[in-house]
């Protein structure tokens, strides 16, 4: 009879909160791990390959290993035969799937690099099999999520440019994903609308708090006082400020 491992122990010691349920803690061997804290358990990702440590065909990923088919048909002048059977989508789906769930935590865990890392990734499998799948209904079947991959790529590379402080940066990551998901060819899937409308709201609020939060500049500054005293009807405070705002601005425009 095999001996079995009770988690309680285990479990106990790491109680649950859904709202702080994430870590990345050194393996046995020194590792970096990620690990998520379920209601019922916990699960394990590596950070590095594959999020289950495997390696199908010897290679990294089930990815790189079609890519080199596709490298090898070029070079043999195959390319244009080069197709994914179903077996092939199948298997690509589920491993897909695997980056989604650890780039979803990665995420929580504001592991912006690994984050982006995970979902340009994913973006290469979506436009790999788009482009190669043998059926059509596979070659549209990761479509409908687009929206959403595009969604956490740019967050990822926003948030990033926020730890350097480079606001401006943030918002033009933001406002062209914004205009990217805005002009993906209409489908009429009703997970692809709801995805696409469910990004682009998520994506404007972000652009909202960015702007929002971004420090202002003396002009700025100015004008939006200006526009707390008019509407205060503090007048003689107003023309004060419609003053100082007249004097930035033509020490704006002057050379040097």
């Amino acid at each position: 009879m095999s001996e079995h491992f009770d988690l309680r122990l285990l479990l106990d010691r790491w109680p649950y909160d859904p709202s702080d349920n994430v870590r990345i803690v050194r393996g046995a061997d020194g590792r970096p791990i990620l690990q998520v804290r379920l209601a019922l358990g916990i699960e394990q990702y590596e950070l590095e390959g594959r999020p289950d440590g495997q390696k199908p065909y010897g290679k990294e990923t089930a990815l790189d290993y079609h890519l080199e088919r596709l490298a090898k048909a070029k070079s043999s002048g195959q390319a244009a035969a080069f197709e994914l059977s179903p077996s092939d989508c199948a298997e690509l789906f589920d491993e897909g799937t695997l980056f989604y769930y650890r780039y979803l935590h990665l995420f929580q865990a504001k592991d912006w690099r690994r984050t982006m890392r995970d979902t340009e990734r994913n973006l290469r499998l979506f436009d790999f099999v788009r482009q190669h799948a043998q059926r059509p209904a596979d070659q549209e079947h990761l479509e409908k999520w687009r929206p959403y991959l595009l969604r956490m790529n740019a967050a990822a590379r926003a948030m990033l440019e926020l730890t350097r402080a480079d606001y401006s940066g943030s918002l033009r990551i933001v406002q062209a994903a914004i205009e990217q998901i805005e002009s993906l060819p209409e489908r009429e899937e009703e997970a692809f609308l709801l995805e696409r409308q469910r990004s682009l709201e998520a994506l404007r609020d972000l652009a909202t708090q960015i702007e929002q939060n971004r420090p202002l500049s003396e002009l700025e500054r100015l004008e939006r006082e200006l526009q707390q005293a008019v509407a205060a009807q503090k007048f003689e405070r107003a023309a004060v400020l419609r003053d100082l705002i007249r004097e930035l601005r033509k020490r704006e425009r002057q050379p040097g």
